[in-house]
């Protein structure tokens, strides 16, 4: 068990900080000192007077001469509490605080004060323990066990303070159970960092200079003290220890708070609940904790939310995010991603953001693997099915939708847009290329929407693409249509002993721009995408191959237009001049910003040669590659445009043929999002619940008044006005 000691009573309130630690010339006060500004009058010794009305309302100091007030002091609103060290107390008047139906008047009753700094007219009744914290304005403390500060706290970050051993440095570790991949929390961290540190775990000089970066990025000086800003609320809860808190938060009935920041604002407040326990973390701003929840070694982003029992462990949660209910342990977690079932499970992952896990999925359990030094990596998008239990490691393109399935072995998708099954009857994989596109264009159409509208946050550092058609995703379609030539060729009499990939592909494609009747009786088998020896089918290949150039025929167009709304004064030969170029291949998702891989190269290589020194001017890199994306992506769809016309620049007629073809395109995606909504509706399993159609109209609304078929048509008609004068344009 702990050691137990008995101690000097002039140790209470004093001598927080060892001896040892203190610089020369300074006192045990020097860091809370820069931590507090003094109130305009400033703080002064209290009156004999004062003094007096103190100890008839029954409290006691061990030195009156260290309780400073200011000359708004009401002395009549302290009773019954005890004061240790230095305590200073802003302006205390007779008002009343209001937190929604909660009012408590202003002053200190029935508490132990120890070596704090109290704010104007705070409220604090019932604290037993309040010791090193500096109290803001306007805050409410109300029943609360125990709240105090060490010398050595470090808020949550992965830092050391003086005379630490490096053992007691705080990892959090990322995507894999055994610590190969950890890294050092700081606040500020978005996913991105977390990615960027995590994934180059070979790039030793990038390592040590994050490591170095993070340790420096914060003084490391013992005797900060915890605080809570301005106009906190902190009711009916046990323990806070080493906590910051930013202003406008609100805790209640939290059971156990430890080494955390907890950014908070006016505009974005965070808000703690009944029965959390949370250890070691960075939690984000605008956050909602509620309900029992446990999070140790965490981050949480901004806007996100942990509900009804949610346990995180070692895992970084990114901005937009709901978990509730389940078990997530070891991931690194990109942002948008929703996961709201008692009985799901997510392991030693890297989940890229605009996912849903569904009840009862099991996504890398070491149940059904033989190691633990093994993960999951899944592209945005990422849908596993009710039930789905898969067995690490594997690898899934974006956009990859799982039936319900106990999946046998590890997989390697690279068809982005697809689904798949696990036909137990028939022994086989099947899958399902462009699912998405072919029938359920209403979810594929809502997603990027969605995702934008349910961005709430107010201090957007991490930079987000939510459009499930960008280069990311386009290059993987590009390799997916490739696959699918090769594979169909390899599918088709006289293609035996053809072993040159270039040659099968030029087989495959000539078959899949023939009749679909000719693919449809060859059965087109997949390669390397399960690790069994039994088949994996390919379902509609001539389907999912025009359904992929489609996807890259709208995006091209939308960004090529994108590019002459913003340059209205330029005409086709001058957006040919500005946006000719060799197509680049490599992009990466780096925490849910899409980025060319030689970026990335070249920001790891200044890191790792020391020219970018701390976060804030990493963080400034991001931004500036982000300001420049929009061009990177309109070069990239036009570069795609061109392949898709086999050409090295477009001609005239080749961009009006464009045009017309993207109008065409986006008519059927406004049909798609109609008739795959429509299916619900139509479905009689679904009206069974229902006494009459009535009833259901009533319940569920009418399809033709769904606001986002209404709002898709609408876009539609403006595409299609859009295309018109771009037509003019070049006429």
């Amino acid at each position: 068990m702990d050691e137990l000691t008995i101690v000097s009573s002039e140790n209470i309130g004093r001598n927080f900080i060892p001896s040892q630690y203190i610089p020369e010339g300074k006192d045990e006060y020097f860091q809370r000192n820069k931590q507090v500004t003094p109130p305009g009058a400033g703080w002064r010794h209290l009156q004999s007077d004062e003094i007096e009305r103190l100890v008839k309302n029954d409290n006691t100091a061990d030195d009156w001469d260290d309780l400073l007030v200011t000359d708004q002091f009401d002395p009549g609103l302290i009773k019954n509490t005890k004061f240790f060290g230095l305590v200073r107390i802003g302006r205390l008047r007779d008002v009343v605080l209001q937190h929604h139906d909660l009012r408590v008047p202003a002053g200190i009753t029935d508490s132990l004060i120890i070596s704090c700094d109290i704010g104007d007219d705070v409220a604090i009744h019932n604290v037993h323990y309040l010791a090193h914290y500096i109290i803001g304005n306007s805050c409410i403390l109300f029943n609360i066990q125990e709240m105090h500060t060490t010398d050595h706290a470090k808020f949550g970050n992965g830092i050391l303070k003086e005379g630490e051993p490096e053992n007691v440095r705080t990892w959090i570790d990322l995507m894999n159970e055994t610590g190969c991949r950890q890294v050092l929390p700081f606040d500020g961290m978005i996913t991105a960092d977390a990615y960027l540190w995590a994934k180059y775990v070979d790039d030793l000089a990038l390592q040590a200079n994050l490591k170095e970066i993070t340790q420096n990025s914060m003084d490391k000086h013992r005797g900060y003290y915890g605080t809570t800003d301005n106009r906190c609320v902190v009711k009916n809860s046990l323990i806070l220890k080493d906590v910051k808190i930013g202003s406008d938060c609100y805790i209640k009935g939290a059971n156990k708070l430890k080494n955390l920041t907890i950014n908070s604002s006016e505009k974005e407040p965070t808000q703690i609940g009944e029965g959390v326990e949370l250890v070691n973390g960075i939690i984000g701003y605008g956050c909602h904790i509620f309900y029992g929840c446990k999070a140790v070694k965490f981050i949480l982003g901004n806007n996100s939310n942990l509900k009804y029992g949610a346990r995180l462990i070692n895992s970084f949660l990114g901005d937009n995010s709901t978990i509730s209910c389940c078990e997530v342990l070891n991931n690194l977690i990109f942002p948008a991603h929703e996961q709201h079932h008692n009985n799901s499970f997510l392991v030693a992952s890297v989940v890229m953001g605009q996912s849903n896990i569904a009840a009862g999925a099991t996504i890398g359990s070491n149940h059904n693997s033989r190691a633990n030094d093994n993960e999951i990596q899944a592209g945005r998008g990422f849908w596993p099915g009710l039930c789905t239990s898969l067995k690490h490691s594997s690898r899934f393109a974006s956009f990859v939708l799982l039936s319900k399935a106990d999946y046998p072995a590890e997989l390697d998708i690279p068809l982005p847009f697809s689904l798949l099954n696990n036909n137990v009857t028939k022994d086989r994989l099947e899958v399902m290329p462009a699912f998405w596109w072919l029938y359920n264009m209403y979810a594929l159409a809502r997603n990027s929407w969605k995702f934008k509208t349910r961005d709430k946050r107010k201090n957007k550092v991490q930079n987000i693409e939510f459009d499930a058609f960008a280069p990311d995703t386009i290059e993987e379609i590009i390799h997916a249509r490739r696959l699918l030539e090769i594979w169909t060729a390899k599918a088709s009499p006289g293609s035996e002993g053809l072993k040159n990939d270039d040659v099968l592909a030029a087989m495959g494609r000539k078959l899949l721009s023939g009749e679909e009747d000719v693919i449809n009786g060859l059965e087109v088998l997949g390669e390397d995408m399960e690790n069994t020896k039994r088949k994996v089918l390919v379902l509609k290949p001539y389907k999912a191959y025009h359904a992929y150039g489609d996807m890259l025929h709208n995006y091209a167009v939308k960004n090529l237009i994108a590019y002459i709304n913003a340059n209205p004064q330029h005409d086709f030969r001058k957006m040919v001049s500005d946006l000719k170029n060799k197509r680049y291949t490599e992009w990466i998702n780096l925490g849910g910003q899409i980025i060319k891989k030689s970026d990335v190269d070249r920001l790891r290589s200044d890191i790792g040669k020391g020219q970018l020194k701390t976060w804030e001017e990493i963080h400034k890199r991001y931004d500036k590659l982000w300001m420049k994306y929009h061009v990177d992506k309109q070069k990239h769809a036009y570069a795609v445009l061109c392949e898709l016309y086999e050409t090295e620049n477009l001609t005239i007629s080749q961009w009006k043929s464009a045009l017309d073809k993207a109008v065409k395109i986006q008519q059927f995606i406004s049909d798609q999002v109609y008739f795959t909504r429509k299916k619900d509706y139509d479905n009689t399993f679904r009206q069974a619940t229902y006494r009459n159609m009535d009833e259901m109209t009533a319940a569920i609304g009418k399809v033709d008044e769904n606001s986002f078929i209404i709002q898709v048509r609408k876009e539609t008609e403006e595409f299609r006005s859009m295309v018109e004068k771009v037509m003019k344009r070049v006429s």
